[in-house]
């Protein structure tokens, strides 16, 4: 018997707004007893300038959390909490490795409650973290938002997380849209099927257009060294401070070791919904396909790699998480667009929404190129001088200087994310990923990278590429390992 097509109200998603709060986040909790945390969180910019906020943190009594009621309340109160854990941890010349009771305590109950992890997470930052400037006027347009909460004031850091809220209101819709494209699979309503596969196509290419905004109000320079330090998690981040990751002092005397991802939008509910409706399936970073992961003997291996994009749906907030999984169970569309492979406007439009989201995933690339790959390259020539507006001697994920001495691509190759995952061998597997699914062979080929069969035709996304995977385009170079566009002048290596 077939699972029945999940229902968006099971889970708390907007049909209009997807994953986004069903109403506008609150910009303040309403109950007085919590006016210490806002007071913190409202004055988060002054106190780190001044250095004062772990001070202040540490002078905070132990909350309860009973008076929490309503969700927009437990999930305001996730968001303060986490601005203050990271402001506390990442705020100072070196990371702190101990998060005092006054946080852990009111924290864990919240993530427990909110089935999230006790870290910033896209949830805290995108999805629960903004507001209409107007609310009369539509709240899915970035000239009508405003964040509540940043670490740093700017409008850099406001516009880098709006970007993604924009996205996730826009693509809100294609949530009912796709699953009453699974409904028509089910039935064998090919046109019906077809024509929801091609307003998806159109939704994906408008986001195309929304995530390359990010360009207009968000200096790389800015987010790399003020911004992103402070969405850093715990995990693998030895090379920033925290060999062993945080301890959580919950009061109990237990002094062990957590380690957690860093906000990432491989966190979004919705880009993983928009792989799973179609079939796209993501293996850890470095496995090729079709590799078995079993070994000589037909046993599991004992240390299989890291999957990371399984691995982000544990920080989502938990329906949103079991949404993905009901969707999991009943996603068709796949196998019924390969069975019906005569259908030529159904492949096309199939493969169509292939070729945007793979577009959109290009165009990731090249942004993490431009704000942390060129940032990073330039940091590392200009050690001896950062600029005035960077603490030379902080320790956080800005300052990591790479030990690979090779330089060039192999060092960009080490990049980590705020997560701890090797950057750009993840970005460009996901990528070449979402066009394996495709119908057609030569598409196929076409939309993973390989060779095609029209060997006049390069793959998308590449011209002229050569055999270490750096990229010609006329007049100029890209590396495709990193998606960047660099002058002649910035291939030198190192």
């Amino acid at each position: 018997m077939l699972s029945p097509i999940p229902a968006l109200s099971d889970y708390g998603i907007s049909p209009k707004h997807g994953f986004l709060p069903p109403e506008t986040p609150l910009d303040v909790l309403p109950v007085a007893y919590y006016a210490s945390w806002e007071a913190i969180v409202s004055n988060l910019q002054a106190l780190l300038l001044s250095r004062r906020l772990r001070q202040a943190i540490d002078r905070l009594p132990i909350l309860s959390t009973s008076y929490l009621q309503e969700d927009s309340e437990w999930r305001r109160a996730y968001v303060v909490l986490v601005f203050m854990l990271h402001g506390y941890v990442w705020g100072d010349d070196k990371p702190a490795e101990r998060v005092p009771p006054a946080l852990t305590i009111p924290l864990l109950e919240v993530c427990d409650f909110l089935e999230l992890p006790p870290v910033a997470t896209y949830a805290a930052v995108c999805l629960w973290n903004y507001k209409p400037i107007f609310p009369a006027e539509p709240a899915d347009d970035l000239d009508n938002l405003c964040c509540i909460n940043t670490f740093t004031g700017s409008s850099d850091e406001q516009w880098f997380y709006l970007v993604s809220v924009v996205i996730e209101a826009r693509g809100g819709p294609t949530i009912p849209l796709m699953l009453r494209a699974i409904a028509a699979a089910r039935v064998g309503n090919s046109r019906l099927l077809t024509e929801c596969l091609q307003i998806f196509a159109e939704r994906l290419d408008e986001i195309v257009s929304l995530l390359e905004r990010v360009y207009e109000h968000c200096d790389p320079y800015i987010f790399y060294h003020r911004i992103r330090p402070f969405l850093a998690g715990s995990r693998d981040m030895g090379d920033a401070g925290l060999p062993n990751g945080l301890i959580y002092n919950d009061g109990t005397g237990k002094q062990e070791y957590r380690q957690y991802e860093g906000g990432s939008n491989a966190q979004s509910s919705l880009i993983q919904f928009f792989d799973i409706v179609l079939g796209i399936e993501h293996r850890p970073t470095g496995v090729a396909r079709n590799i078995n992961s079993r070994n000589e003997s037909g046993l599991l291996a004992s240390n299989p790699r890291r999957n990371f994009i399984q691995e982000m749906r544990h920080y989502m907030p938990g329906p949103h998480r079991r949404f993905l999984e009901h969707v999991s169970r009943v996603a068709n569309i796949r196998e019924y667009v390969a069975y019906h492979s005569s259908d030529k406007a159904l492949c096309v439009a199939y493969e169509a929404c292939l070729a945007m989201l793979r577009v959109l995933r290009d165009k990731h690339i090249q942004i993490v190129s431009r704000y942390i790959v060129v940032q990073s390259r330039e940091s590392r020539s200009q050690s001896q001088s950062l600029g005035p507006h960077v603490n030379q001697n902080a320790i956080n994920l800005a300052s990591v200087k790479n030990t690979n001495t090779s330089g060039g691509r192999a060092a960009s190759k080490k990049l980590r994310g705020t997560g701890g995952t090797a950057l750009i061998p993840f970005l460009k597997q996901a990528r070449d990923e979402t066009g394996e699914p495709a119908v057609n062979a030569w598409a196929r080929r076409l939309l993973s990278g390989g060779p095609t069969d029209a060997s006049s035709f390069a793959p998308l996304g590449k011209i002229d590429e050569h055999a270490d995977g750096q990229v010609e385009r006329t007049g100029i170079w890209m590396n495709d390992s990193e998606g960047g566009i660099l002058t002649d002048r910035q291939v030198d290596w190192e």
